[in-house]
């Protein structure tokens, strides 16, 4: 029996931003759900893992719509801090900020304390891929997961958000590409 993500723990995070995350939650829901689930079938993970990769992963992209920008990685890290801290998870803290700092990085992430940190990117790019790239998952896996998790345009709102925030800010790249 593979990982999988836990629905109810990503739901109860993720539902208190519906109301801001708009017509992409339903989008932006599943694909946590995927890369979680990607992350877990790419890397072993306990209990405790497990509830830190879908904290970070529920919060990974989340300044998109909280601060409106896609120089997202320092509200969404914020969001997450408040998250723990309101909630008593200190200790999930500095996990959950370098999975969500790291997450877009082209190259591995080698110098981290945390195994989570690369897992959690590998997790995320086989999603954002749309399985292209699978780090050893089953191409036939990666679709079974993709279907039972539809995109629902999520791809596709990206695309669109991303196009706009360059044609505004075009000399302010996009956090994959910073250093």
């Amino acid at each position: 029996m593979e990982n999988i993500a836990n629905l109810a723990h990503i739901d109860s995070i993720l539902n208190e931003w519906k109301a801001v995350i708009g017509n992409d939650f339903d989008g932006y829901r599943n694909h946590v759900v995927r890369m979680v689930t990607f992350s877990l079938l790419l890397r072993p993970c306990d209990s405790k893992e497990q509830r830190a990769i879908e904290i970070a992963a529920c919060f990974h992209d989340i300044g998109i719509w909280t601060s409106k920008t896609w120089d997202y990685l320092p509200p969404s890290v914020l969001a997450a801090r408040n998250y723990l801290e309101e909630n008593s998870l200190g200790e999930f803290t500095c996990d959950v900020e370098q999975m969500i700092l790291h997450h877009h990085k082209l190259l591995p992430v080698k110098d981290n304390a945390s195994p989570l940190v690369e897992t959690f990117r590998r997790g995320d790019l086989v999603d954002f891929s749309c399985g292209s790239i699978r780090f050893g998952i089953p191409a036939k896996t990666v679709a079974r997961i993709r279907r039972q998790y539809a995109n629902h345009g999520f791809h596709k709102a990206l695309g669109k958000l991303f196009l706009t925030w360059m044609l505004k800010n075009p000399l302010n790249p996009a956090p994959m590409v910073k250093l």
